[in-house]
């Protein structure tokens, strides 16, 4: 592509290189390499909007990182949400702007339904304002090349990035709408990049099981290098491990944007028959002899501990019964795990929906309890007793469990016996033959 035989294609003017960058904290890792990649000749002007001063740490790496390179560094403050300020500081620059990064970005997560509109406006304003702002204050007949740095999370979603996600679509959807008119802008959706940005290090190991390993600097900036080589308006530039990534992210729905990528198809899980339902006989008969309130507590305790399991805690205190699932950071893969690990407990066939379908720990266990113990529209059966029986005949006397079941029958008797016999008992027995009343107390014993 080129304009007024100046050469674009990777993103230089060889003009005089000028290169303004804005609003973008170098503690994202990223700022530190783009630049020095991508410009070409010794002149270069950057922006930081207002949240970082000339004197801060990141404004000063910077400037120390290239003038070793030979590059000239000016780091100027400007605050990318305010349109006046914008328009100030590029009056304000000696030389035009020829080219771009637009790289602002927040790392602020939260569920959607938890993120106010105020909440909304402080995560996107410097993406969302600062692109437009640019767009609408940047010399046309200058501009040989404008990059806005965006998210995967704009791509096919990231769980708490709701918000954070809606501010990259809006640079993708700008980028695309200004390509249509002849603007050589570009946005490029990128997934997380190493080099201690805004992916924390306690987030690392999550997203490797997620299968998206951290970009490193070098192929990244071969992906933006491409990219502007084919004057491409949008392109999404991640590590993935697909036999990870696309397993867990299709668990819960097929995703038409993958089917349409062959490595991505590829790891596809084969559709499989339902599995069947082989609840273990040892799970369900360690519980039957509780009584219903330590049974209740003894589900929860299960899924507390395996959701601790999954989520990496050293304790299942840290699971609050009663906060859903997703506060506590459950995805896809997650939400697989943690079925997968109590189908085997429990040798139910457990959908991949589980947590979602009961989305906190006390409304899982009470479906677990309801499934391996399903209440009986009917009287109970002689099995039934036979199995009280056995444990009464078969443990010894000071068995805490037999004791338990003991004072539960003795408490059942209790409250459901008549204080004095009824009328119409005492005549039945009065008039009853010898065979009737064999016949009532084999009845009474279960014996028939």
């Amino acid at each position: 592509d080129t304009r007024d035989g100046r050469d674009t294609r990777d993103g230089r003017d060889t003009r005089d290189g000028r290169d303004t960058r804005d609003g973008r904290d170098t503690r994202d890792g990223r700022d530190s390499h783009d630049g020095r990649d991508t410009r070409a000749a010794s002149d270069a002007r950057e922006t930081r909007d207002g949240r970082e001063t000339r004197d801060s740490r990141g404004a000063s790496d910077t400037r120390d990182g290239r003038g070793a390179s030979g590059i000239r560094v000016d780091v100027v403050a400007c605050d990318l949400s305010d349109r006046a300020d914008v328009a100030r500081m590029l009056a304000e620059l000696d030389t035009p702007v020829t080219a771009v990064m637009h790289t602002a970005g927040m790392g602020t997560l939260a569920p959607l339904e938890y993120t106010s509109v105020s909440d909304l406006a402080h995560l996107i304003t410097a993406k969302v304002a600062g692109a437009r702002h640019l767009d609408e204050l940047l010399d046309p007949d200058q501009v040989d090349t404008v990059v806005h740095f965006s998210s995967i999370a704009a791509v096919w979603g990231v769980g708490r990035h709701g918000g954070y996600a809606a501010g990259n679509a809006y640079l993708d959807a700008l980028a695309e709408h200004r390509r249509s008119e002849g603007a050589p802008v570009l946005s490029i959706a990128w997934g997380p990049w190493d080099g201690g940005g805004m992916v924390t290090m306690t987030a690392v190991e999550p997203m490797l099981r997620r299968g998206v390993p951290l970009i490193t600097p070098g192929p990244a900036m071969v992906a933006l290098r491409q990219a502007l080589d084919h004057a491409d308006s949008f392109v999404a530039a991640a590590e993935v491990d697909w036999s990870r990534f696309v397993p867990a992210f299709t668990s819960l729905r097929p995703s038409p944007l993958l089917t349409e990528l062959p490595e991505a198809r590829a790891a596809l899980p084969a559709a499989a028959p339902a599995a069947p339902e082989i609840t273990t006989t040892g799970f369900r008969a360690r519980l039957a002899p509780l009584p219903p309130v330590e049974r209740d507590r003894a589900f929860l305790d299960l899924v507390r501990a395996h959701a601790a399991v999954v989520l990496g805690h050293s304790t299942p205190d840290a699971i609050d019964p009663d906060r859903a699932f997703r506060e506590f950071g459950f995805d896809s893969l997650t939400a697989v795990e943690l079925r997968n690990r109590l189908a085997t407990e429990t040798g139910h066939a457990l959908p991949a929906t589980l947590v979602f379908d009961h989305p906190t720990p006390v409304a899982l266990a009470t479906h677990l309890n309801t499934r391996t113990f399903p209440t009986a529209d009917e009287d109970p059966t002689p099995t039934d007793l036979d199995q009280v029986e056995l444990i009464l005949t078969t443990r010894p006397p000071d068995d805490i469990t037999r004791v338990r079941l003991l004072m539960r029958l003795e408490s059942l008797l209790a409250a459901h016996r008549p204080a004095t016999p009824t009328t119409d008992l005492l005549d039945r027995l009065e008039s009853a033959t010898t065979d009737e009343l064999f016949d009532l107390v084999e009845k009474d014993l279960g014996l028939t």
